[in-house]
């Protein structure tokens, strides 16, 4: 951003800099005023709501991104109880590994290594943070479990993808300190002599050369043994003093446990695909689209309210019947003279399989100067060539020699130490995984694949109890649980759940439509006018000279269906371009804005993200005005759509400013905000942070903010000036500063909450500081997970059969964190697979507001996302903040004119 114009945000960056005394408005911040009866909202304070992709005809061509699921992570986790698991692998040469590289991968891995350490990142921040957190941890198993559990609603069974995990009464994880007489140094030789006195201390055990873990306890507090060392026969005493025995919800027993699950994974003969096990046995092909399909298993172990449970989940994993090798013939075929810069474009990052040992590689580098008929040198220093290893190791025949070399960078331990090496890839043994954006923009292919990964909750309960059975019935997986004393309940949990009635809107002239179960009000958004509207008095379509025809139809059907709404649109400009070249795009728009105009309407014949970027760069930087980007299939459609042409005419309106609907929400003087960052997946550019706040008390009108922060870096560094910005415009629309400030943050995951308390909050009261030292409004903080494995069911016909819950599905104890204030929402309704709860955890409530109103609150605020008729998986704000950081980080990467800023000029 160097060299611009400073925003009003900089602005304001160097003024608190230079000046820290609070800002001119100080003074005439008024005394807080009588609490208002709407801080505690009656019993009118209702909701209901689901998730959705709100991808919809007239949304911007760029909208549509995927979203993976990530497992979650128990917290506190322990690397001392995998040092003995560690080991055992490090002591010999890992089957399936790939050679490691010599002379030029090295020096690739150190530029790399070098590259990493110069970004900043959380752990950065962590680092500092954690050594109070790391101490506060560790006496929580002696805390109280907290109970936020609220009791407005249908009360309703609710099955969840939870199993209790009990232990054998005597046994546990007992803790002892390991010394040797004389002292020994060697880390192996340690190993050694311990195996040694198995007699005393049993088969199992976790070790890592100072601290020992048994399952039992040893029958004296301080146990002497003697034992000879083989290669000397000389006399050692081992001293085994025992120094506490761990909790079952300990972070250090609940790392073992999920240690243990991961060798059950390979004892079942799943393969690790990235942080997940998938059965290769049960692929589905799909072999129209070369594609294929794997099941597969999520699980966690954490301590929740009810106690020390396993969270498992099915999942999938789409790989591709290509390698790499036939990609780069097939570039060579059809791009002789650029093939290895195209070639190096597309697999660079990309994740590979190498099904002779069913492992996953991320590409880093490409060699086109070495091939498999290099040599490389083996752990015990043997030289060997490639397509020699290949064969005597995995029985593999190399049949192309010419072929260039793949790096990849993996972690492994040496001497204890966790470091990065290159390893060498053969492309003609690596198969593409995941799909790709064409296979995205198909609908046949991407209908082929969701009829594969999108289950039923019927059939996820049904796998997820197979795969319990299948745990139960091995011998060998049931004796890794048993010597440690742990068993697993039955397969499945019905709770006692609560459903919230259903929440009504509120359209234009006093219009209001009961709630639907489905939480969806598409037909009613059609039918009846919208809330304000702003009418198109002056605006302009460009578009090639071949779509004019079509674009003219368009044109005609937005001017009949306009009035239904309430918008009066008059006839637009149509300017023709010759063609859908970049250049004439943003020539034809400069001289077009330049006429004043309301909104500016683009049709392009295909989805181009550089087309897209440019001009959003122009429409939000150069010559601030809103503008809609329309596909041409999408005008088509429209054409003989009038549904289309509505939800078309909807979104410009709201860019406009205009309002389509409204819930009735019982708070005031409260200004509501989402959080959210978007990170450049490349890493080539700084993250992006979005704070959208609401302007007035129905929660109709929004400001957005936008700052850069370190790549990588989730947490808000700017939040402090954007915030002040907020308050001061939410006090220019209203007259005074809230009383109440509720903030929604997206994206920050379990062991990144008390950086966000630490953290983020500061920065918004110190904010409200810099506004008048006698500002403190009351503040709700909530963080917002969608990434989690938690499902929840609808029970029917006697717990034999299960369906998607009902929106408003609310779970508030037993599967929540022992520790926090949290709950699991269930806003929108799905047609087909399994519904997603989101994870909602209250940081910080200094507000009068109970479990029951937050968790009806955060369910209206799913309501209002006007890029969708129904509601979405997360509140409004938080996917405002969400749209805005995206299009800011990944096309137009400035901060937009403060002139769009209440505008959702973003949809």
């Amino acid at each position: 951003m160097e060299g611009r114009r400073l925003g009003r945000g900089e602005a304001l960056r160097k003024l608190l800099e230079s000046q820290p005394q609070p800002l001119p408005h100080a003074q005439s911040f008024p005394r807080s005023q009588p609490e208002p009866s709407s801080h505690r909202p009656s019993s009118s304070f209702s909701q209901s709501s689901q998730e959705r992709d709100p991808y919809s005809y007239g949304q911007d061509v760029s909208a549509h991104t995927s979203e993976t699921e990530a497992p979650r992570r128990p917290m506190g986790r322990s690397a001392l109880l995998a040092g003995e698991l560690r080991r055992t692998e490090d002591s010999k040469e890992e089957v399936g590994a790939a050679p490691k590289p010599s002379g030029r991968g090295r020096a690739l891995l150190a530029s790399l290594a070098a590259r990493e350490a110069s970004s900043p990142s959380v752990e950065q921040i962590s680092r500092h943070l954690s050594k109070t957190s790391l101490a506060e941890s560790t006496s929580e198993a002696e805390k109280e479990p907290v109970v936020m559990k609220g009791t407005y609603g249908r009360e309703i069974p609710v099955g969840v993808n939870y199993v209790k995990l009990k232990v054998e009464k005597g046994k546990g994880l007992f803790q002892y300190d390991v010394q040797y007489d004389p002292p020994v140094e060697s880390r192996s030789l340690k190993f050694g002599i311990l195996n040694s006195v198995k007699n005393v201390i049993g088969e199992t055990k976790l070790f890592d050369g100072m601290v020992l873990y048994l399952p039992f306890k040893l029958p004296q507090k301080v146990t002497l043994v003697k034992t000879t060392v083989s290669h000397d026969n000389s006399v050692v005493t081992v001293k085994i003093t025992f120094t506490k025995e761990r909790k079952f919800g300990d972070p250090e027993a609940i790392h073992l446990y999920n240690v243990l699950f991961r060798r059950i994974m390979v004892i079942l003969g799943l393969a690790l695909h990235g942080k997940n096990f998938y059965d290769p046995k049960s692929a589905m092909p799909i072999p129209l689209h070369k594609l294929e399909v794997w099941p597969g298993y999520i699980t966690a172990i954490d301590e929740y309210e009810g106690g020390i449970m396993l969270c498992c989940d099915a999942s999938h994993r789409v790989l591709r019947n290509q390698t790499v090798l036939q990609l780069m013939d097939d570039l060579q075929n059809s791009n002789h003279k650029h093939w290895k810069d195209e070639f190096v474009q597309l697999i660079l990052g990309q994740s590979v399989l190498t099904k002779y040992n069913n492992k996953v590689y991320r590409i880093d580098d490409v060699a086109f100067d070495e091939s498999p008929n290099d040599c490389f040198e083996k752990h015990n220093g043997e030289k060997i060539k490639y397509v020699d290893y290949y064969r005597l190791q995995y029985n593999v025949k190399i049949t192309d020699s010419n072929q260039p070399l793949l790096k990849s960078r993996v972690k492994t331990r040496i001497k204890g130490r966790e470091e990065r090496q290159l390893v060498s890839l053969i492309p003609e043994l690596c198969f593409l995984t995941g799909i790709t954006d064409n296979m995205r923009a198909d609908a046949r292919v991407m209908k082929d694949i969701t009829q594969c990964i999108s289950i039923s909750p019927n059939q996820r309960h049904y796998a997820i109890n197979q795969f319990i059975n299948n745990i139960k019935a091995s011998p060998e997986a049931t004796k890794v649980l048993s010597v440690w004393g742990i068993s697993l309940d039955d397969a499945y949990m019905v709770l006692q759940g609560r459903n919230i009635p259903p929440v009504d809107i509120i359209f234009g002239g006093g219009v209001t439509v009961p709630g639907s179960r489905e939480a969806n009000w598409s037909g009613a958004s059609n039918k009846n006018r919208a809330i304000s509207v702003v009418n198109f008095s002056s605006w302009s379509v460009v578009c090639t000279r071949r779509d004019m025809d079509m674009v003219t139809s368009f044109v005609e059907q937005m001017m009949k269906v306009g009035p239904q709404m309430g918008i009066k649109i008059m006839k637009p400009k149509i300017i023709p371009i010759p063609d859908d070249r970049t250049d004439n795009y943003i020539r034809t728009l400069r001289s077009t804005i330049k006429e004043n105009i309301q909104i500016v309407v683009i049709i392009f014949p295909l989805a181009r993200t550089d087309k897209y970027s440019a001009v959003k760069k122009l429409c939000c930087i150069e010559e601030p005005v809103p503008s809609q980007v329309i596909l041409s299939r999408t005008v088509r459609r429209a054409g003989t759509s009038k549904a289309i042409t509505l939800k078309v005419a909807l979104q410009m309106n709201c860019k406009l400013g205009g309002t389509l609907w409204a819930v009735k929400v019982p708070l005031q003087y409260t200004m509501v905000c989402g959080l959210d960052t978007y990170h450049d997946p490349k890493k080539r550019a700084n993250s992006v942070g979005a704070l959208v706040c609401s302007l007035n008390q129905p929660l109709t009108r929004w400001y957005s903010k936008i700052y850069s922060q370190a790549a990588g870096l989730e947490f808000v560094e700017g939040l402090q000036v954007s915030m002040i910005s907020s308050l001061q415009k939410y006090r220019e629309v209203n007259g005074n500063y809230p009383e109440q400030i509720t903030i929604f943050r997206d994206g920050v995951s379990d062991g990144q909450l008390r950086l966000c308390e630490e953290y983020e909050l500061p920065q918004i009261m110190n904010a409200c500081r810099r506004i008048s030292p006698d500002y403190t409004p009351k503040v709700l903080f909530v963080v917002v997970q969608k990434r989690i494995n938690t499902r929840l069911f609808g029970v029917e016909r006697g717990d034999r059969s299960f369906s998607n819950p009902l929106p408003g599905t609310i779970m508030d104890h037993t599967i929540t964190r022992r520790y926090l204030h949290d709950f699991f929402l269930v806003s929108q309704h799905v047609n087909q697979g399994t519904v997603s709860p989101t994870h909602y955890i209250v940081v910080r409530n200094t507000t009068s507001m109970s479990p029951d109103q937050i968790q009806r609150f955060t369910y209206m605020l799913t309501h209002l996302y006007y890029n969708w008729p129904g509601t979405i998986r997360v509140p409004a704000p938080c996917q405002y903040a969400h749209r805005l950081a995206y299009l800011i980080g990944e096309n137009i990467h400035k901060e937009a004119s403060e002139s769009l800023s209440d505008k959702l000029f973003y949809l």
